[in-house]
């Protein structure tokens, strides 16, 4: 990632201005779900009340340790103050989304997905070679699959539906209707998230 620079945030513009209000509008739902002044709060995450107050105006710039700060005090996850809600399907190619920066180092962290409250969640790493579909059965109710590829290509989703993937690109969809993983390259490789209620 050294192509990143540690100062970029959040641009105030087009996909990242919609995420700049996205927290914006979190951050003051959940401090007034926790009864908390703006004051209260931003001597809590250690901030000062000002950059709390541009924050919630959608004016803020926050790196990714002022939003951990904000989560942890709030009590809520990262995820719940940065993420849209979420669609049943959702692809993210490799290098696309609005990940949050470090003000400290050249970091920066996309949540691909949050996990729903009550959820149960297994994690798998998958290998596959071309030459056969794996054509899953529906699995319970309201189970969501989440896939990350690592290495090689494959084709993968709902059976009616497939998507092709290539290294780094994420999908969600439903884990209720037949669905299937095909590996297009050798050596391929993801880590899927199956997610039940």
């Amino acid at each position: 990632m050294s192509s990143v620079r540690q100062t970029e945030h959040f641009d105030h513009s087009g996909e990242r201005g919609q995420a700049v209000g996205r927290l914006a509008a979190a951050v003051r739902a959940e401090r007034d779900r926790a009864g908390l002044s703006l004051s209260e709060l931003a001597r809590r995450a250690g901030l000062s009340k000002s950059t709390l107050s541009q924050l919630e105006a959608g004016k803020g710039n926050p790196g990714v340790e002022t939003v951990w700060s904000l989560a942890t005090v709030l009590g809520v996850p990262f995820s719940a103050l940065i993420d849209p809600p979420q669609p049943e399907r959702a692809l993210v190619r490799a290098g696309a989304g609005d990940p949050t920066r470090s003000d400290l180092a050249d970091y920066s962290a996309l949540v691909l997905s949050h996990s729903p409250p009550n959820v149960r969640r297994d994690l798998y790493r998958i290998d596959a070679e071309p030459g056969a579909v794996k054509v899953s059965a529906p699995h319970a109710s309201g189970t969501v699959e989440h896939v990350v590829l690592i290495t090689g290509r494959a084709r993968a989703g709902a059976e009616d539906d497939p998507t092709e993937l290539g290294p780094g690109d994420y999908l969600r969809y439903p884990g209720d209707v037949d669905h299937v993983f095909e590996a297009l390259e050798v050596g391929t490789s993801a880590v899927m998230v199956s997610q039940q209620r």
